[in-house]
Order: C-alpha cells, then sequence, then structure tokens
C-alpha cells in the first residue's frame, strides 16, 4: 500500500476514534442528567480531553496530505470534508461538557419525566446515524439524519415553550429552568452537528455541496 493510502486510511481511523469518544460522551451526559452523577460529568471532561488531542493530531494529517501529495477528486474530497467533520466532531464534546456541568443545578426537574432524555435520545441517534454514513459510505443515511434534524428542533421548541411557561408560573423555578433551556440548547446544537456530519458525507460522496439547498435554483438561472 502506497503510503498516501496509508495515510488516508489513518484518517478516516481517527475520525472514527474521534466518532467513537463523541458518542460515548454523549451516552455519558445522558446518564449524568439522569443521575445527576458528578463522578460521570468528570468522565465526560476526561473524554473531552482525548478529542481535542484527536482534532490536534488529525487537523495536521489533513495539512499534511494536502501539502505533500495534492490529492485529486474523491480523495481531495474526503480530506476537505475531514477538515470540517473533525471540528464538528470536537464542538460536539464541547456541548457534552456543557451539558453535563450542569446536572447537579437542574435537580428537582421541573419538565414532565422523559422529557428531556427523549431529547437526548434523538439527538445521539442523529449523531450515530451521521457516524454510520461515514463509514458505511451511505448517501441514503445521510439524507436521512439532515430531514430527521427537524424532529429534534420540533421537541427542542415544545420544552423551550414549556420552560417559559414553568418560569411565568413560579418564579422560584427561573434558576432551574435557565439551566435547562441552557442545557436544551446544547443538545439542539448536537444535533445541528450531525447535519453538518451527514452534509459532509454527501459532499464526499456526490461532490457537491448539500448546504442552503434554497440556492441551488438561484444558481442554475445564473
Amino acid at each position: 500500500m502506497r503510503h498516501f493510502d496509508t495515510e488516508l486510511k489513518n484518517l478516516r481511523d481517527g475520525i472514527m476514534a474521534m466518532a467513537g469518544i463523541a458518542e460515548d460522551m454523549i451516552e455519558l451526559t445522558i446518564q449524568t442528567l439522569a443521575e445527576r452523577s458528578s463522578a460521570k460529568a468528570d468522565r465526560v471532561n476526561e473524554l473531552d480531553r482525548q478529542l481535542d488531542e484527536w482534532e490536534l493530531k488529525l487537523d495536521q494529517l489533513c495539512v499534511d496530505l494536502l501539502a505533500l501529495h495534492s490529492p485529486a477528486a474523491t480523495d481531495l474530497r474526503l480530506i476537505a470534508s475531514s477538515l470540517k467533520i473533525i471540528p464538528e466532531l470536537e464542538r460536539i464534546g464541547d456541548h457534552c461538557c456543557n451539558i453535563a456541568r450542569r446536572a447537579p443545578i437542574v435537580n428537582p426537574p421541573v419538565l414532565p419525566e422523559g422529557r428531556l432524555e427523549r431529547l437526548g435520545q434523538e439527538t445521539r441517534g442523529m449523531v450515530r446515524r451521521a457516524v454510520d454514513a461515514f463509514v458505511g459510505h451511505d448517501a441514503a443515511l445521510a439524507r436521512a439524519v439532515i430531514q430527521s434534524d427537524d424532529s429534534v428542533d420540533e421537541l427542542y421548541g415544545q420544552i423551550y415553550r414549556e420552560l417559559l411557561r414553568v418560569m411565568l408560573a413560579d418564579p422560584l423555578a427561573i434558576e432551574r429552568a435557565s439551566h435547562l433551556i441552557l442545557v436544551i440548547k446544547n443538545w439542539e446544537r448536537i444535533a445541528d452537528q450531525a447535519t453538518n456530519i451527514a452534509e459532509e458525507v454527501l459532499y464526499i460522496l456526490e461532490g457537491r455541496s448539500a448546504k442552503h439547498p434554497y440556492l441551488r435554483g438561484n444558481a442554475a438561472e445564473q
């Protein structure tokens, strides 16, 4: 195997390793919220450091591949998209840390049982499917991830409005509800990151951007 092919494999393997850590962090974050576990919150922070280390390592690998090998076609798209996927995975870790550190503050909960957990689980599912689309070169799955972002946004909106009603009805719940608003916003941002990863998968596989579809008609008219 050529050195370039070996390095490309190392890049894909590294992204898969980052994705595995990010998925572990999401699962731990869900558990941290459910259990109010400081130990699990600490573990989330430890894993975030691993993600940061991988980000620096893979960023440099991408730069070296571009500078030393002048890749073309599909290989170039893979490297270019990797430079976008890598920070998306790192940001997922940051959002998990933001959620986990608020777990002790949101007790006792002000939401109906299971609502917050459902948002976390739906977000986790999006991330998992986005990673599976990358690993399996699956354009249909990537599109499904992008479409499912609407359901997460809808659930986020429902919880947000419910929290506002709680705050208006009970001033003593304002602090806890405010922290929960930050929690659900971080879940919603993780779902956005999963969508971004899925869009990059489509670019790798099909060679055209899936972003801002409303602009395509304008581009075709020009």
